[in-house]
């Protein structure tokens, strides 16, 4: 174990390097059909007998080295990418302390796009601020990213800050899971956080599940997504599940808006849009995507003549019908009966859903 000063310098220089760093992946599973829907990269490093991953952040940190590190490391994961299975999305750690470095934002800027990616905010480090962040937060959603809050219940991902954040996933800490299922105070929490997440067009992630008891326990309180031992260990590109893991439904018996979904033309400026509504009589909306091919609202023939836009509401191809007519009424009431914009796990557009479908698929 390295003792000296210089010592620790040529360590954390062999890592900056990326000599000795590999990625494993951990999947997670959509609870309602038993799938694996997404992967959480880790880094993995080879360091000398008596040295732990604590032991070599707190290094970097105190060499002020952290981002340095954070960034072999993001680059070391997301190489991985282009091999990701169909339909999953990959969730990599950031700390909020080095997000404005410039070797963070190198890495995305190397990425280019970062569709199917979710950049969790870990409780590495606290942070005065969350609105010191937006800058960093809205140039990794213009590449198409999607961000995640880290370890809820651990003290930096409170509920005000979650306000600021906005995430589009919440992960559920493995304080708040352990013994989930024989705690009434800790189910009472996590139906309080599914409700707040479904206000703010979030997933809700359950991470550390140990036990088929906790297993059951936030599948029976229709928390969407999971991740733990119990379902499989961390392991090289792309691990399978280590346990049969069961839907929680009946998937043929779920009414997803995959069952209802329409096609709608898709185009890159309002321009294009309005030409479409010209040419095209009989086309009711056109979805706009952004330059990474991301779709980002809905237009009708008068919006797209006036110029004005408006962020749609995104669902999944399986969020279920009911959850999908839940989330569309919290709306204001200006977009309230707007079509809902429907992507797959990457987040690529799929198609749309009109809320008079999701009223009738729901009451019949």
């Amino acid at each position: 174990m390295p003792h000296s000063a210089a010592e620790w310098t040529e360590l954390l220089d062999t890592v900056a390097s990326g000599t000795g760093v590999s990625a494993v992946f951990q999947p997670i599973v959509d609870t309602a059909r038993g799938t694996v829907v997404g992967y959480e990269g880790l880094a993995r490093f080879e360091m000398p007998a008596g040295i732990g991953v604590e032991d070599l952040f707190a290094q970097a940190r105190a060499a002020e080295r952290s981002a340095e590190i954070e960034a072999i490391c993001l680059r070391v994961i997301l190489a991985h990418r282009a091999s990701i299975p169909t339909n999953c999305f990959l969730t990599v750690n950031v700390s909020p302390h080095v997000l404005q470095q410039e070797a963070i934002r190198a890495v995305w800027r190397d990425q280019g796009d970062l569709a199917g990616v979710f950049v969790e905010l870990t409780e590495q480090s606290a942070i005065d601020s969350a609105t010191d962040l937006e800058p960093e937060l809205d140039a990794i959603r213009a590449a198409g990213g999607l961000i995640a809050v880290d370890d809820l219940g651990s003290g930096y991902a409170g509920l005000s800050r979650l306000l600021v954040l906005k995430p589009a996933l919440i992960k559920l800490d493995r304080e708040l899971i352990q013994g989930i299922d024989t705690d009434e105070a800790k189910r009472a929490l996590v139906e309080m956080v599914g409700t707040f997440a479904s206000r703010i067009d979030s997933w809700v992630l359950a991470e550390g599940i140990e036990t088929e008891a906790e297993y059951d326990a936030i599948t029976a309180l229709g928390v969407p997504l999971a991740q733990g031992y119990f379902l499989a260990r961390p392991a090289p590109a792309w691990p399978e599940l280590s346990t049969l893991v069961l839907p929680s439904a009946d998937p043929k018996q779920i009414a997803t808006v995959r069952d209802l979904l329409d096609t709608a033309p898709a185009v890159e400026s309002v321009a294009e849009a309005a030409r479409v509504f010209s040419d095209h009589a009989g086309v009711r909306a056109v979805v706009l995507l952004d330059r990474h091919g991301r779709p980002v609202s809905v237009l009708d023939s008068e919006s797209a003549s006036l110029g004005v836009t408006a962020d749609a509401m995104r669902v999944n191809l399986d969020t279920p019908v009911t959850d999908a007519l839940l989330r569309a009424v919290t709306r204001d009431s200006t977009h309230r009966y707007d079509p809902l914009i429907v992507t797959d796990n990457a987040g690529r557009y799929a198609g749309i859903v009109r809320l008079e479908r999701l009223i009738t698929a729901a009451v019949g």
